[in-house]
């Protein structure tokens, strides 16, 4: 994953390779809870290679009076499965687990550079909101917000 897109990930390829199993499992069971929502596909074959990811979780704190925000983040598609409509679903989905969280926002960051992800989510709603912060990796970069206003949640699901 980080091997082919590292401007999409926080983390080095260094770092990533320097974790263990118990790492990577320990680090997987913190990606779900009660305000979180990890999207996962599969090619759907014996054996469901991975193919894709997407995770969404509320912002903490909130303050009284603003729009509920939630946070996508862990994007992924791999690289054979994109263009084909993998990512419109799994972002879709990921709109809806943010209304299912009862969030009214959806922001993410995206690479000054990554054109084609800054495509993508405008495609899908999203829009830059004028805030950026310095890229974890190379300080002199920058990552933009972006976000998606969400649907109002059906009373019954809150």
């Amino acid at each position: 994953m980080i091997a082919d897109t590292p401007m999409a990930y926080i983390e080095s390829l260094a770092s990533a390779r320097r974790q263990t199993e118990t790492q990577w499992q320990a680090r997987a069971g913190t990606m779900s809870g009660p305000d979180s929502i990890t999207l996962v596909a599969d090619d759907g074959t014996e054996g469901s290679r991975f193919c894709g990811l997407m995770r969404v979780v509320l912002r903490h704190p909130h303050a009284p009076g603003t729009p509920l925000q939630a946070v996508l983040s862990s994007v992924y598609v791999a690289p054979e499965r994109r263009g084909l409509g993998l990512a419109d679903n799994l972002i879709d989905a990921a709109k809806e687990a943010a209304v299912e969280l009862g969030a009214e926002v959806l922001e993410l960051g995206v690479h000054e550079e990554n054109d084609r992800a800054k495509r993508f989510y405008q495609r899908h709603g999203f829009s830059l909101n004028g805030a950026s912060r310095s890229y974890p990796q190379h300080k002199s970069k920058r990552e933009l917000l972006m976000e998606c206003k969400l649907p109002e949640a059906p009373k019954e699901s809150r």
